[in-house]
Order: structure tokens, then C-alpha cells, then sequence
């Protein structure tokens, strides 16, 4: 069996947290793992492949926490631009044999029974096995208006899927016992889907097999290009094929899930850092910062670098609503964390104005920056650990720790690590504009 991990999407309504270059189910939250992460472990028990399907800009971030774990037969399918669940899973599935047995994760679920879990795949298992296109539904635990319903009969039978519903629909749903929540889990054969796929969005079937075939494909990694990404359908995988279908089944679970869509969510599942009360109570924190509060209730606190979100418990949905606001100011906050993963290592921005910005830099070995130049800022590089060969216009030397270097603005310029610790640098950028596209690269 092959488990094809879902790793798009930008968490939005965890913001601040996640952003779009460090989304949620690459945060460390859970005894420093990510949901990525123990998606991973999970899976790795019951399939002996796993393919991730990543947005480009989220690949190095999905190698290196797959690399900590030190795991084997992983794979990486990149998307240059995120079409939806049905285009992923479909550019997926052309990679594999048409007899071959997929799970179908998303990558940011939390999973807490894993007994329980066992036991449902065994069943989808059964299911799938005689040609059915299965899905897992969550048996609720009250009247939830953030997720879509499956209406189910008997023998696993699937009677009609359901859009998110308002508060008076869910508690009906609820009510009913006949409703589970849908989860975005799926397994099937790659042929079954494929066939499905043909007969109910053809369009997509004929446009994801082309931009498959016309992929760059090395050893374990195929890069979709973006002229092929850009004609797909955007189009979830329920309304493509599983909501027209005639043999969809669909197994209730029992699992101690959760989507983590919210911080309401997330605060029943992670403990929030302690603060300084004053007749205050029922409130979590998140903060880097040492908190007090002072006569106030049932408040979510989120405190980053760089951003600050206050809430209503109950209400933190309604932070995809500051999202959309932060969209229309085209806000850097909603892609930036903080700290920024690279092909060749991570930055962080320390400090931050109009005219200059300091950044800890970390180059893994074997590792170079591009050769580049700017045209609005010079900077200074102070090595604090490790050995950078550093190129300056036509100069090559060695700046050990202790030991800094100048590039004046229009310099082209390298930073490369070429021994066997990680190069550990203070930036210093000055100048009349200091934004990350002040980058020309050569």
C-alpha cells in the first residue's frame, strides 16, 4: 500500500502561526513534532511507500523533517501551484501501478487512537479490495458547522455528501446519529480512481495524465511544470468523483481526530504557555513573551515576532476573515514567518525597519547561497560558528567565527559552507530598500 500525504493548504485560520512559508502541519508543536511528522510515523506502520504531494516552495521544509526521521521509501510529487485535492491525488496516481492500493491523507490531522485507526483501515481495506472507493467519516462529537457531512446508510453505503452547514443543520446532523464528519481521508485502487476519474471529470483525467507525462522526473522526485499545473481543474476531490459515483463506501471512525482548524481546536489539544493571572481564567496563551492578564475570560492569545491575535474562545474561525483583510493589504505577514527554510538553510529575521533589518542565518553543509546582488542595500556577514568560503566580486576567502565581511551595494556576492558543521551568521542589511526582492540572482 502507498500513502499519498496531501501537503498544500496554509492553515489560514491558525494565522499567526502559519503562514503560507511555514504552514501548520510543519509546526513543532506536539514535543517537538509536526502533524507532518507524525503523519509519517503513523502511516509508515501500515504502507510500505509514501509519496508526498507538496507545493514547491514547501518541499525543503517536507525533506528535512522527512529526513530527521530518517525514513525510507518516501517520495515527492511537487505542484508549482496548488489545483485542489482532485488534481494532486490524480497526478499522484499516475505514478503508480493501476493495481496498487492508496491511502489518501491530508498531512495536518491529528490522530490521537491508533488502535482504533488499525482497525478502520483493515476495513477500508476490505472495501477497497472489492472495488469501492472509500472514504472515512468521523463520528462527531457535537454539532460542528466547519466541516462537510456524509450522510450514510447500512453496509458502509454512502446516501449523499453535505457542503459546511450553518449552527441549525449541524445539530441536526448531530441529532440524527445518520451524519459523520468528513474527514478528507480516502483509499481505493489507482485503477478504480482512474476509471472514476475518466468517467465523471474527464477533462481533468486527459490534463493530468499530459501534465504527468510532460513532468521532469529524477529518482524519487517528479516536478510538475507550470504551464501543465495552471490548465487544471481547481476542483476538490469529493466534487470531481466521490459525490458521482455509485460505489462509494464509507467507514465510520472512532479515532480521537482532529483537523486542528482552529485555535479553538488547538487549544484542546496542546497546553498553552503559563502567564501571570490577575482574577483572570479559561484563557490560552501562545507567546514567545512573558503575558499578564487582568480581569478578563475565555480569551485565545497569540503572540508572534511579528503579529498579535486576541479571541474569543468560540470564535477563532472568524480569523480567516482577518486573513482575507490582510490579503487585500497584500501583507507580508501572511507569507513571512519569522524563521524561513531554504534549499541551503534557514533565516531568521531578528530585527526589522524602513532602512536596515538584521538576520541569523544558517547555512547546512555543502550548502551555498546564490551567486547574487542587490541594488537598493549593502550588507555586513559576521560568522558566529563554522568556517563560510565567501565570494566578493572577483575575491574568494575563508571567514571564521569572529570574522566579518563587507559587500557594497551592486557586489556580486556567495555564501557557501564547504565543511561538515552548520555556518551560523549575523546579517546586517542597510540601505534605502531592504525587501526580500531586492535579490538579483546569477
Amino acid at each position: 500500500m502507498t500513502n499519498i500525504i496531501l501537503c498544500g493548504g496554509v492553515g489560514a485560520r491558525v494565522w499567526p502561526l502559519s503562514r503560507s512559508s511555514m504552514p501548520k502541519q510543519f509546526l513543532k508543536l506536539f514535543q517537538n513534532k509536526s502533524l507532518f511528522q507524525l503523519t509519517l510515523e503513523r502511516n509508515q506502520k501500515f504502507c510500505s511507500k509514501q509519496l508526498l504531494v507538496s507545493n514547491a516552495e514547501q518541499y525543503f521544509l517536507a525533506l528535512d523533517q522527512t529526513e530527521e526521521l530518517n525514513f525510507q521509501n518516501v517520495n515527492y510529487l511537487l505542484e508549482p501551484m496548488g489545483r485542489n485535492t482532485a488534481s494532486a491525488i490524480a497526478l499522484a496516481c499516475w505514478g503508480l501501478p493501476k493495481e496498487e492500493l492508496v491511502l489518501v491523507t491530508p498531512s495536518d490531522h491529528l490522530i490521537k487512537d491508533e488502535e482504533a485507526y488499525q482497525k478502520i483501515l483493515e476495513k477500508a481495506e476490505t472495501l477497497a479490495r472489492e472495488k469501492g472507493l472509500v472514504t472515512f467519516g468521523i463520528v462527531p462529537t457535537y454539532a460542528e458547522t466547519g466541516f462537510g457531512y456524509i450522510e450514510c446508510g447500512e453496509d458502509f453505503e454512502v446516501l449523499s455528501f453535505h457542503e459546511k452547514p450553518n449552527e441549525e443543520r449541524a445539530k441536526e446532523y448531530f441529532d440524527s446519529k445518520n451524519y459523520l464528519w468528513n474527514s478528507g481521508m480516502f483509499m481505493f485502487e489507482v485503477g478504480i480512481f482512474l476509471e472514476a476519474l475518466k468517467m465523471y471529470a474527464s477533462d481533468l483525467y486527459e490534463l493530468s495524465f499530459k501534465a504527468y507525462e510532460n513532468a521532469s522526473k529524477t529518482e524519487g522526485l517528479t516536478r510538475i511544470k507550470y504551464e501543465d499545473m495552471m490548465v487544471l481543474p481547481s476542483i476538490s476531490i469529493d466534487h470531481a468523483v466521490m459525490e458521482k459515483s455509485e460505489n462509494i463506501k464509507v467507514v465510520p471512525s472512532n479515532i480521537g481526530w482532529s483537523d486542528l482548524g482552529s485555535f479553538d481546536s488547538l487549544s484542546n489539544e496542546i497546553e498553552g504557555d503559563e502567564v501571570i493571572t490577575v482574577d483572570a481564567s479559561s484563557n490560552w496563551v501562545l507567546s514567545e513573551k512573558q503575558v499578564a492578564l487582568v480581569d478578563v475570560n475565555d480569551l485565545i492569545v497569540v503572540n508572534t515576532p511579528d503579529a498579535l491575535l486576541i479571541s474569543k474562545k468560540g470564535s477563532t474561525q472568524k480569523v480567516k476573515e482577518v486573513v482575507e483583510q490582510l490579503k487585500g493589504k497584500n501583507s507580508e505577514l501572511l507569507h513571512e514567518n519569522s524563521l524561513v527554510y531554504r534549499p541551503w538553510g534557514t533565516y531568521e529575521v531578528l530585527l526589522a525597519t524602513e532602512r536596515y533589518k538584521i538576520k541569523r542565518i544558517v547555512v547546512q553543509p555543502n550548502k551555498s547561497l546564490s551567486l547574487q546582488k542587490h541594488y537598493h542595500r549593502n550588507e555586513h556577514w559576521i560568522v558566529v560558528s563554522g568556517t563560510a568560503t565567501v565570494r566578493v566580486g572577483e575575491e574568494t576567502k575563508l571567514i571564521r567565527p569572529n570574522e566579518s565581511t563587507y559587500i557594497k551595494m551592486g557586489e556580486l556576492h556567495r555564501l557557501s559552507n564547504e565543511g561538515k558543521i552548520p555556518v551560523v551568521l549575523i546579517e546586517a542589511q542597510v540601505g534605502e530598500y531592504v525587501g526580500e526582492d531586492d535579490i538579483v540572482r546569477v
